[in-house]
């Protein structure tokens, strides 16, 4: 996993690269970190066809890597994996984006439930249950469930994605723009931020137990969905499709976090 960033070697890479652009300490470098790759494109697996290669998925975060590499400033005292994993995983879902992976017909059903999922939380104040979701799609549970089940694959996001505002302008917005940068020290924005944290915990306090401890073990725990499964004592399936229903409620509270933002 992820390289002591402490050790005094990398520490040095880190300082001749950074100020002699030595291709030598950028080739070491990699090398080092490469584990980031293997690790961030094995948590990216899980939610893919099983058609997707997994190489491929490495490739893709070599550049995401690489890029975060460039870009990073190891003079401000901040932790590399913490800012490489995002620029890896952002690289990955790219690529994935770009090849069009998503059949157009799972693209909108995901559209399709995302939309219901607003329209009954907005109507009724609070999370909503399985049971009133699959009334408002007029599946089964076990229709809908299946449905869950066949999207789950479009929960994942790039931050460089622009996510709809629900606006009447349907304007969009970067999620990148959103994360905390210390580059950026606005009071104003560094508010605005706090304001969709506080909004996004308050989502995720407000979702079912079940869906709240798989968003715990999952983001917070580090453990897949087959470790889940194993805690919870319920098939890999089922835990998949709890992760993208508590997935698809947050989206809708971070959506509309983002939303009061571009109206400002």
């Amino acid at each position: 996993m992820p390289v002591n960033q402490t050790d005094q070697t990398t520490e040095e890479l880190w300082r001749k690269y950074s100020y002699d652009k030595s291709p030598d300490a950028k080739e070491a470098i990699i090398l080092r970190y490469a584990s980031l790759v293997k690790y961030v494109a094995g948590r990216v697996a899980i939610s893919l066809p099983a058609n997707v290669e997994f190489d491929d998925l490495v490739s893709y975060g070599i550049f995401g890597l690489i890029d975060a590499i460039d870009k990073f400033d190891f003079r401000r005292g901040l932790k590399f994996e913490t800012y490489a994993i995002a620029r890896i995983r952002g690289s990955i879902l790219d690529e994935l984006r770009k090849n069009d992976w998503i059949p157009r017909s799972v693209r909108q059903k995901a559209k399709e439930l995302e939309r219901t999922y607003v329209e009954l939380e907005n109507r009724l104040g609070r999370s909503v249950t399985d049971q009133e979701m699959s009334e408002a799609l007029n599946l089964s549970i076990r229709d809908f469930r299946h449905l869950l089940s066949e999207v789950s694959c479009t929960t994942l996001n790039s931050l460089d994605e622009l996510w709809m505002t629900h606006s009447g302008d349907e304007e969009t917005v970067r999620l990148l723009d959103l994360i905390h940068s210390n580059e950026n020290d606005d009071p104003l924005f560094q508010l605005e931020i706090e304001e969709i944290k506080l909004s996004l915990a308050t989502a995720i306090d407000n979702l079912p137990e079940r869906e709240k401890m798989v968003i715990a073990l999952y983001y917070y725990n580090g453990l897949t969905l087959k470790e889940i499964s194993q805690v919870m004592e319920v098939s890999e399936s089922r835990i998949s499709q709890i992760h993208t229903n508590a997935i698809y409620k947050l989206r809708v509270h971070l959506t509309q976090g983002v939303q009061s933002i571009v109206k400002v």
